[in-house]
């Protein structure tokens, strides 16, 4: 738009000059030929004129302004000095009391010519004259020019001041937007949990109800954990109490089986209802403490085992997520591998681009390529004979997949299964 209105303003200043100036030549040319007619005198079909001829540029050779008188038949009768040495356009024959103001070209050049017809009465006769006077438009042009350069010079500084001040003024204007943005993103990599600074009215009250989403996201997921807890305690307890009686009468081993499952549903579903995901209310976990913790629980249960450990994690590796996902996902896949390991297990975690890589591997027997897609299904074991409800993969798998990760199990270096999760 500025661009728009600086050309449109350049060219109407410039037309504006233009006619102003070519205004000017031609009053300029007027005045000098009525006074060629008013000094002019005619004797025996001949223009007789003062020599002074009014003007210092007629009496100087090829000086830009020429004056002849021509007659009816286009005979001249005469011409200043200035004309001595010049190539001029045609003079203009008229008749008496015409007067005619034109551009005309010759060799490459330009002249503004302007010609008056007349009927000069002498005693004896009546003589028909056309006076002429021209004028080089090179002065012209180069004043045409130079206003042009100058119009163009200042219209392009104003408008680069104006530029300067239009972007100064809207990155001050927006300069509470960019800070609501700034927090945003902070919340959104969990090193905040709302927007903490004051802003103007004119968006306060999107900043306020900003935050009021934000607190009523984590009410709510709050008040959601603690009812699916309260449900998991009330239905535990029952089918505990059932599975106990089942047990002391010695019923049939088919209910005992039918109410073992009742208990592993319970669990697996309370586990896929209660997963977070990525949320915008998730704050930033450091990833060692969390496996430094899992890692010396297990360590105590399979003390017995004397697996050897080789951990890689970077002191600083955060995680953006809930605390809770991180710790199940952590707990099922560490258990199966202190389940099924020999000797040792190597856990790696690492960052990969903006998402977070953990390897867990072993030196067990592995998991056959047939067995894998089997795993990930809710109550598939790998081994019948281990203890377990057969769930810890799938839930696994449901938290990874509410994270938009990734999970793969292929062999391990160790010579057993290496599980991979990118989250």
């Amino acid at each position: 738009m500025l661009l728009i209105f600086i050309t449109l303003t350049a060219a109407a200043l410039n037309r504006a000059f233009v006619e102003s100036s070519e205004s000017a030549l031609r009053d300029k040319l007027t005045s000098q030929l009525y006074a060629l007619l008013a000094a002019a005198e005619v004797s025996n079909n001949e223009i007789l004129m003062p020599s002074s001829e009014l003007d210092a540029l007629l009496g100087l050779p090829s000086s830009g302004v020429y004056a002849y008188v021509v007659n009816a038949d286009g005979k001249t009768l005469w011409q200043s000095s200035s004309v001595l040495g010049a190539q001029l356009p045609p003079a203009d024959i008229l008749p008496s009391g015409s007067k005619r103001f034109n551009k005309s070209s010759l060799n490459n050049k330009n002249f503004y010519t302007f010609a008056y017809g007349i009927n000069w009465v002498t005693e004896t006769n009546q003589l028909a004259l056309s006076f002429n006077i021209a004028t080089d438009l090179a002065s012209f042009n180069k004043q045409i020019d130079e206003y042009r350069t100058t119009l163009w010079g200042w219209l392009l500084a104003m408008a680069f001041l104006l530029l300067i001040s239009q972007a100064a003024i809207l990155r001050w204007g927006l300069a509470p937007l960019r800070r609501v943005g700034g927090e945003l993103s902070k919340i959104e990599s969990g090193h905040q949990q709302k927007i903490e600074q004051r802003y103007p009215q004119e968006i306060e009250q999107l900043t306020n109800n900003i935050n009021q989403l934000l607190q009523q996201e984590r009410e709510q997921k709050s008040r959601y954990r603690n009812a699916l807890g309260d449900l998991a305690h009330s239905l535990k307890t029952p089918l505990a109490v059932l599975q106990s009686g089942l047990t002391q009468n010695k019923t049939d081993s088919t209910q005992q089986e039918q109410i073992s499952r009742m208990n592993a549903i319970v669990e697996y579903q309370l586990q896929r209802a209660a997963t977070a995901g990525s949320a915008s209310s998730t704050g930033l976990l450091n990833v060692k403490n969390i496996l430094d913790r899992m890692l010396d629980s297990l360590q105590k249960v399979y003390r017995d085992k004397a697996i050897k450990l080789d951990v890689s994690v970077n002191e600083s590796l955060t995680f953006k997520g809930d605390e809770g996902d991180l710790m199940e996902l952590l707990g099922n896949l560490l258990d199966n591998a202190y389940k099924w390991a020999n000797s040792r297990i190597d856990v790696v975690a690492e960052p990969q681009g903006n998402k977070l890589c953990l390897r867990v591997m072993d030196d067990g027997p592995g998991i056959a390529p047939e067995q894998i897609a089997n795993l990930l299904k809710r109550g598939v074991r790998a081994d019948q004979s281990v203890a377990g409800h057969g769930i810890g993969f799938s839930i696994v798998g449901n938290i990874v997949d509410a994270y938009q990760g990734e999970l793969v199990i292929e062999k391990s270096p160790l010579g057993g299964a290496e599980i991979r999760l990118i989250l």
